[in-house]
């Protein structure tokens, strides 16, 4: 009995290390919009792929993006207009942080 206990943990904490890992795929795009509540989504496009996420308090974090290039649009509320970034370089294991991002009316 004591053996299966110890297996049953083994296995466990092997999924729970192949899981940890598995969100490290990729890189990931950060940044910040001002004022903080001028937007609340934000979108990354590269070819025919896409991914979103929501903004809170002022900031992203798109994680999981393939390496390469994409167009980055923050979709800002009214009376804010929306922004698009090109050439957004994304890099494997690596964070690219677009700083504060300002809204314009």
């Amino acid at each position: 009995m004591k053996s299966v206990k110890v297996s049953i943990f083994a296995l466990a904490a092997a999924a729970i290390t192949v899981l940890a890992f598995r969100n490290m795929e990729g890189g990931s795009i950060s940044g910040k919009v001002a004022p903080l509540d001028g937007a609340n989504q934000v979108w990354a496009i590269q070819g025919a792929d896409s991914m979103k996420t929501d903004i809170a308090d002022g900031t992203f974090n798109l994680q999981g993006a393939k390496a390469g290039t994409y167009t980055v649009i923050i979709n800002a509320k009214q009376p804010f207009r929306n922004v698009t970034i090109s050439d957004v370089k994304v890099d494997e294991g690596k964070v690219t942080d677009l700083g504060e991002i300002r809204l314009e009316q």
